[in-house]
């Protein structure tokens, strides 16, 4: 049965708490699939309701056939700096409208972590829910990304903005002694905070 989720935009219903919208999948008396925020009719055949979590609450409501790929098989992308195909496939998930996790891999813990993920010395490495792809390649990704259900042209409103890159391997937080925290009253008694120290760029990478 054709369904109507390509010829409309609908979106997704932004919840009170900002992190879940309510949506209802229903056939209606003429045969036709529905996708509504809210409640079907009573005379409503096969009612569905789902939750889709959003990325990141106060983005933009995303389309729902994008909404259930992100949710279903979220992307992940590991990058290096001054590596040009992990610059590509950046550029390819951008063009194509694909929602992305960006984790970079600068030191031995994001090494650590990069591999955990299953990915190897072969930069970008990606992840579509469990799929794994080692390094850039337009057809495979673009493969990979049609299987997972991702539509093939830029759905992404306008409003949309991509979150930033973090670490592999994110930086612990600080932990204040008690004895710091106590001359934090006297400036005078505190000491100078130590200068950190940058991790050199891992070897043995390639792209």
């Amino acid at each position: 049965m054709k369904t109507t989720s390509m010829c409309c935009a609908l979106l997704l219903l932004l919840a009170s708490a900002g992190a879940q919208a309510q949506l209802y999948k229903w056939t209606g008396a003429d045969g036709k699939v529905n996708y509504t925020d809210t409640p079907p009719p009573p005379t409503a055949k096969a009612a569905e309701r789902k939750a889709v979590a959003r990325n990141n609450p106060g983005q933009a409501e995303l389309p729902y056939e994008l909404a259930q790929a992100m949710q279903a098989q979220p992307v992940t992308l590991y990058t290096m700096s001054k590596c040009v195909p992990c610059d590509e496939g950046r550029a390819l998930l951008k063009n194509r409208g694909i929602p992305y996790t960006e984790k970079t891999v600068n030191s031995n813990d994001d090494i650590t972590q990069l591999r955990a993920a299953g990915g190897s010395s072969t930069l970008p490495f990606m992840l579509i829910g469990r799929t794994p792809l080692q390094g850039m390649e337009v057809n495979a990704w673009n493969g990979a990304l049609d299987n997972a259900g991702y539509p093939a042209s830029n759905k992404l409103p306008k409003t949309w903005r991509q979150a930033a890159a973090e670490p592999a391997a994110p930086l612990p937080k600080p932990v204040i002694p008690e004895a710091s925290a106590a001359a934090a009253g006297n400036p005078a008694n505190a000491a100078a905070p130590a200068t950190p120290v940058n991790p050199n760029a891992p070897s043995g990478f390639r792209f």
